[in-house]
Formats: structure tokens, sequence, C-alpha cells
């Protein structure tokens, strides 16, 4: 008698972002950029404003709301006092981030962190908090951000290995650039309405919008554990 032998399914993976998703610091960046304002002939701007406006590469996000182009030492001297004053902040989860990620790694599924953080700060600060030891690969960036996430993340899955199916990948971001990354792979994007960008600005990527870390994963689990296509 033939006994036929089920297909294994590709282990779930889920990659997450860190500034204003693992990490809680939406108001460190916001007190960090308004400290490099007013030396730019610039008042501090609202959490609203903020969460509106923001972009990458952050160099970008100063012309925007200067309304012109920074000099090379004028974007020295900020981009100087920004990293200083957020120095100054210590680094903290999200409520409720660590017994997610415990959670998660006790049903088996695998964990990474991608950010565009400077990569050995990246290592301090995740270290800092425990977390390393849950999380398969931690990767930040090694040179300055000129664009879009995707190059790295496409970087990330690759270094993940040949068992990284990109269409049970699940990446958990707090950015419209989180989702189009994620998409330019192949993966399953959720955002979540607590980091950077506010819900209205998450509400044009185009994909699943949760408000919680929490909702995010178990809305993405569903998807890639389901056969309907990415909501779009």
């Amino acid at each position: 008698m033939h006994n036929a032998t089920a297909a294994v399914p590709t282990p779930v993976t889920v990659v997450w972002d860190w500034n204003g998703t693992l990490r809680d610091d939406v108001q460190d960046h916001l007190d960090a950029l308004n400290t490099t304002l007013p030396d730019l002939g610039h008042a501090p701007i609202t959490l609203e404003r903020y969460r509106a406006e923001h972009r990458t590469p952050i160099r970008a996000f100063y012309d925007a709301l200067l309304g012109r182009t920074l000099t090379d030492q004028e974007w020295h001297d900020a981009d100087t006092a920004f990293q200083l004053e957020l120095a100054q902040h210590p680094v903290r989860l999200q409520p409720g981030a660590r017994d997610l990620l415990l959670g998660l790694r006790a049903r088996g599924i695998r964990q990474s962190l991608l950010s565009l953080s400077l990569h050995n700060r990246l290592l301090t600060e995740v270290r800092a908090v425990g977390i390393t030891g849950l999380l398969d690969r931690v990767d930040g960036r090694h040179e300055p951000v000129s664009g879009s996430k995707a190059p790295a993340m496409a970087r990330h899955l690759a270094a993940l290995g040949p068992a990284t199916d990109p269409a049970r990948t699940l990446v958990i971001g707090d950015t419209v650039d989180d989702a189009l990354a994620a998409l330019s792979v192949g993966a399953v994007p959720v955002l979540h309405t607590r980091g950077l960008h506010s819900p209205e600005r998450l509400a044009t990527a185009g994909v699943p919008v949760a408000d919680s870390l929490q909702g995010a994963v178990d809305m993405g689990l569903a998807i890639i554990n389901s056969t309907r296509p990415v909501p779009r």
C-alpha cells in the first residue's frame, strides 16, 4: 500500500521593524527633532505633524519641513544634535512586545529584525532590552540611507537562508515604506498605528493596518495561514 507523505509547510518568519515598532521611541524622535529646529529657523512641531510628514531619508524630512534644502553643514550639525539628544533617551520596548516575541518563539515561529538604524547602534540597543536571543538575525544599515528600505529587505531575506519563503514571511512595521519593502519581495505586510506614521498615512499603503503589535501579528498570521490573497 502506497503511503503519500504530506508536504511540510515552510516555517513562518516574522520580520520586525525597530524604531516605532518594537522600540517605543516616537516621542523620543520628536523631542530630538525639535531640539534641532530652532537653530535652523523653524519652530518645534507637534507629534501630529511629525507623524503626518515623517519620511526617509531624514535629510529630506528636514528639507520638507523647512521648505528649502539644507546645506551640508546644516545637515551635519542638525544630525549630530539629533543623535546626541536621541542618545539621552533610554531604550524601551513597546508595551507587551517582549511577551509577544516570547510567545511567537514558543510556537516555533522564526523572528528577525530589520532596521535602517546604524547596525552597531542597533545591536547595542537590542542587547540593552534583552531580546537578542529571541531573534534569528538582526540587520541594521552600514551606509547612509539613500531611499527605500526595499533593497535592505531583499538582502535580509536572502541572508535568512533558503528556508525562508517570502509568501510565509510577515513584515510588521509602522511606515508606508515598511509596507512597500515587504511587497517588493512578495512578503505579507501588516502595519501598526502606534509608530512614526499616522493611521491616515498608513491607510494609503493599501495593506492591513492594526492598532497594536498583537493585532498586527494575529492579522498577518491569519493571512499567511489562509488561501486568501493579501488585502490591497
